[in-house]
């Protein structure tokens, strides 16, 4: 199977949207187009309004054409069939998700280590079981080492939930790529890849 992996980049706005709109949330009724804009380096301490997709959609556009949600696509025959978020973790312990969701998982860093953190992957219905989130983690891993980071961070549910709760990827995923437990937090791995 041809997987083409693309950084996320402004002038690839329209597949990003495309893919949620038409391909992500498609096995899911539960999920009304979430545009991955919880996890970015946005300061959301101040009011931002997620209430609807369309506003969620206005802060994609934004965070995109900013730099603030970073990640890669995964391509199939020319089709958006694959995402993976993955951001430089100091500059996201502010947005929403982690604020909600993360505060239990040790925050500090020292200034002199860069850690990589992959928080989502959105895999299209179709696709799933092929192999694609390991191509995308493949590349957030790659890329990190190039760019001077000293981990990639993940963190995964100690017990599969269901396909929609373990969007950060299962822990087996991660032991493929050599990643090993840093932390044990409530009903999570906090997960590490070494790469220098």
């Amino acid at each position: 199977m041809n997987i083409k992996i693309r950084k996320l980049t402004p002038n690839l706005l329209y597949d990003y949207l495309s893919f949620f709109e038409t391909v992500a949330d498609e096995d899911n009724p539960d999920e009304d187009r979430c545009y991955c804009v919880c996890w970015c380096s946005e300061d959301h301490r101040k009011e931002t309004d997620f209430s609807s997709p369309e506003k969620r959609r206005d802060l994609a556009i934004q965070y995109i054409n900013s730099g603030k949600i970073q990640g890669y696509l995964a391509y199939y025959n020319g089709k958006v069939i694959g995402w993976c978020n993955a951001n430089t973790k100091s500059e996201c312990l502010n947005c929403t998700s982690w604020l909600r969701f993360m505060t239990h998982i040790q925050a500090t860093e020292t200034t002199d280590v860069k850690v990589k953190s992959v928080y989502c992957f959105a895999i299209a219905p179709s696709m799933k079981r092929k192999g694609i989130a390991a191509k995308l983690l493949e590349c957030v891993c790659k890329d990190a080492a190039d760019d001077g980071f000293d981990f990639v961070e993940a963190y995964p549910n100690k017990k599969f939930i269901t396909m929609f709760r373990d969007f950060m990827g299962p822990y087996d995923l991660y032991k493929k790529f050599d990643f090993i437990i840093h932390e044990e937090r409530d009903d999570v791995f906090v997960v590490r890849k070494y790469l220098k």
